[in-house]
């Protein structure tokens, strides 16, 4: 998909603490098939309008006008976004803009056994999906599905169609999944996965997030080494979320210390919703519609100029932020109250990519 003829030396564009944009993240949904107690808690949402969800050759429309000012890197995600119908067709659409260099999905892996062959023809790159817990009534707890034996086939069917670089996202909750950190690892090991555990996060407002739920890196490090031994952290982490680990017989892992290590500092990655509305980071409150100029057929400047323009502006730490609050005692408090997520579903996390 052609997004408009641009000199292919353009510059990246950078924010106001120098921060390049490099990483996009795309919904293609706000639907899931899960109701996790962290994600979506609520018995009822309001979603995002059909008329509004953008179509593929929309999105990678838009995905182009970001690759122009320097995106290389694609995310599909949702919701669940393997309950769009033939997400295939759009990572084809992808494949046609050569500056992506990595196309990827993350996904709760119900849906990918009968998917994964038609994704990996189509040239999706790398697949990673969210396992909290190895326990069928753990699951069914978390998730109030009962769904855990579908998963393990997604995951199962990674291999068997040949992806590289499987890994598995679990969120580390204190008092819930924190006696199964070594398992998880093991049962990565089987599939040459490689986990990376995140620490519970304060976005959203319905999910009765506290501080006390937190398993932080120090605890999980030190958990792990009183199963493993010395753990050695690794080099080179540059803008990525995780910070990655070595065990003694070579394992590597990653935590995402969002809520006590935030890594602001070195974000490049931002998230456009379903129908086309931009957030600049995870815990923004308000984004840019892009989806209005785009049906008005605006010029392929007037896109890239809002692109631009927007990253620039760009002054949002929301991680480190949340964190300042705990100096004066208000971090207990929801980002966002239960009302006003009720009246803009573009506030909760599975409208934004999470």
């Amino acid at each position: 998909m052609n997004s408009g003829s641009i000199s292919s030396d353009l510059p990246s564009v950078v924010d106001t603490f120098g921060r390049p944009l490099g990483s996009l993240r795309l919904s293609v949904t706000d639907r899931c098939n899960l109701r996790c107690t962290y994600c979506m808690p609520e018995p009822e949402y309001v979603w995002l309008p059909r008329e509004d969800i953008l179509s593929f050759e929309e999105m990678a429309m838009l995905v182009g006008y970001f690759t122009d000012v320097g995106v290389d890197k694609v995310r599909l995600t949702g919701g669940e976004p393997l309950l769009r119908r033939d997400l295939a067709r759009l990572v084809r659409l992808l494949r046609q803009n050569r500056r992506i260099m990595e196309v990827a999905l993350t996904t709760n892996g119900i849906l990918l056994a009968e998917q994964a062959q038609e994704l990996y023809e189509a040239g999706l790159d790398r697949v990673t999906i969210s396992l909290d817990t190895l326990r069928p009534e753990r699951f069914r707890q978390l998730t109030r599905r009962d769904e855990f034996s579908r998963v393990v086939e997604g995951i199962e069917s990674v291999g068997k169609v040949g992806f590289p670089n499987l890994k598995f996202d679990t969120v580390a909750i204190r008092g819930f999944n924190d006696d199964e950190l070594s398992h998880l690892l093991e049962f990565a090991k089987h599939y040459q996965a490689e986990v990376r555990f995140i620490e519970y996060m304060d976005v959203g407002g319905a999910n009765e997030w506290r501080m006390e739920k937190v398993l932080s890196q120090d605890m999980i490090l030190d958990d792990l080494a009183r199963r493993y031994g010395r753990i050695t952290a690794l080099a080179g982490r540059g803008a990525a979320p995780a910070q990655r680990f070595c065990l003694p017989d070579g394992t590597i892992f990653g935590i995402i210390p969002s809520t006590t290590k935030p890594f602001c500092a070195s974000c490049d990655r931002s998230r456009v919703t379903a129908d086309g509305l931009w957030f600049r980071c995870l815990y923004a409150r308000e984004g840019t519609d892009l989806r209005k100029p785009l049906r008005l057929h605006q010029s392929p400047e007037i896109l890239r100029d809002m692109i631009r323009s927007g990253w620039a502006a760009r002054r949002d730490r929301g991680a480190e932020e949340r964190k300042a609050l705990e100096d004066v005692g208000l971090r207990d408090r929801g980002l966002i109250e239960i009302d006003r997520l009720r009246e803009d579903p573009h506030l909760e996390m599975h409208a934004r990519g999470g």
